[in-house]
């Protein structure tokens, strides 16, 4: 089996595709900024490497024949750190990469930050990678964390989501690094009902046992309420987006994708909820 580079290996979703690949017996190359966290498995090196530091990564990919290449944290820069990963990775001999993308993902699409995912999809296109796009929805297991005194606020209108587990996306991911037949493909992950935000609000409240409530903000309120945290502009710009591209329907998909390829339904926010 090829080596296997895993970024991200310390994170929620990279670590559950680490310790999953584990189990499976997979050789693989855990890719850490901080190797002090990195998990202690079983046929696994470790090598560290930022975003930012193309030798670094060329040296930790050399050898690995697939990537999974978990996508950087917001920032103004994050396009030139994606630049940096595809460019170490082709360097470096790599032949297939699963990559986290977003929903929708598009030039012009009304998440800010998705944008940077469409251009890193066409990065990756263009060097000539076999690829297999994981195109999440939001995760469901931060919807909790957007609950600030007791509501949910944004200018979310009735437009509705289908929030992912983070599970669903590793066990999609590892199904994928495991079995060329995934190359070339993209995957839509979702969860298995849309909800507006009143009844995320209503899911929180029923099955974690507070009181949550949607309150809805127009685009006024909402960039108001966000500026006084001292954020740059592309970074509230990209948290009142999470709403608007709601409010648009651009997140109004159900997908079949995780039952697809893993064999069980996906997670409902309700199983989410309740693991945590």
């Amino acid at each position: 089996m090829d080596l296997i580079a895993v970024t991200g290996a310390t994170g929620a979703v990279g670590g559950r595709v680490a310790r999953a690949l584990a189990s499976a017996g997979a050789r693989q190359r855990l890719v850490v900024r901080d190797p002090s966290r990195a998990p202690d498995l079983p046929r696994a090196g470790v090598r560290t490497a930022t975003y930012d530091d193309p030798g670094a990564l060329e040296h930790a990919f050399h050898g690995a024949g697939t990537l999974f290449f978990v996508s950087a944290a917001e920032d103004a820069h994050r396009l030139d750190q994606h630049r940096t990963v595809v460019e170490a990775a082709a360097a470096a001999g790599v032949e297939r990469v699963v990559y986290t993308s977003f929903l929708g993902a598009a030039p012009d699409c009304t998440f800010t930050f998705g944008r940077d995912h469409a251009a890193t999809e066409e990065l990756l296109t263009a060097a000539g990678f076999r690829t297999t796009f994981l195109r999440d929805s939001f995760y469901a297991d931060i919807l909790p964390e957007f609950v600030v005194d007791g509501a949910l606020r944004g200018p979310g209108g009735q437009g509705r989501l289908a929030a992912v587990a983070r599970a669903d996306v590793a066990e999609v991911a590892v199904t994928a690094l495991l079995d060329e037949a995934h190359d070339g493909r993209s995957y839509d992950l979702t969860g298995p009902r849309a909800l507006t935000l009143a009844e995320v609000a209503a899911t929180i409240s029923r099955v974690q046992g507070r009181e949550v409530g949607y309150v809805e903000e127009t685009l006024e309120e909402a960039y108001a309420a966000r500026e006084g945290f001292g954020a740059p502009r592309w970074m509230v710009d990209g948290w009142v987006s999470t709403y608007t591209a709601i409010a648009a329907g651009e997140l109004d998909v159900v997908s079949d994708a995780v039952e697809t390829v893993t064999g069980h339904p996906a997670r409902s926010l309700e199983d989410v909820l309740g693991a945590g």
